[in-house]
């Protein structure tokens, strides 16, 4: 799983470990996977969220599993029925306080 990090260029490669730690650093009970070729974090054994780069945009972005269920006007549905996704611009600090708040989001839709 750490290739997947460590053969990206910078600042790419510092932007995607640092989302990597804020999403496990978020909840005891957030575990890393691998699965669809991608990283992907588990809440209690279920998909919660994964990181990629968008193929348009060429910007790193955290695809939340139950982003439907999520209204927050920063998350962008575009033809996914389940997902949205956090653009992330890896040139610019993170929005820490922002993906805090989706990641709590998403966390209580495993909670209803």
């Amino acid at each position: 799983m750490d290739r997947f990090y460590l053969e990206k260029e910078e600042p790419l490669r510092a932007c995607l470990l640092a989302l990597r730690d804020i999403i496990v650093d978020h909840n005891e009970h957030i575990t890393k996977e691998w699965k669809y070729k991608l990283p992907f974090f588990y809440y209690k054994s279920k998909m919660l969220c994964y990181l990629w780069i968008h193929k348009k945009y060429k910007k790193p972005y955290i695809g939340f599993a139950n982003g439907y269920l999520i209204d927050d006007p920063d998350l962008l549905v575009e033809k996914r029925s389940r997902m949205k996704i956090l653009l992330i611009d890896e040139n610019e600090d993170l929005p820490i306080e922002k993906i805090n708040a989706i990641l709590k989001l998403a966390l209580n839709t495993y909670k209803k």
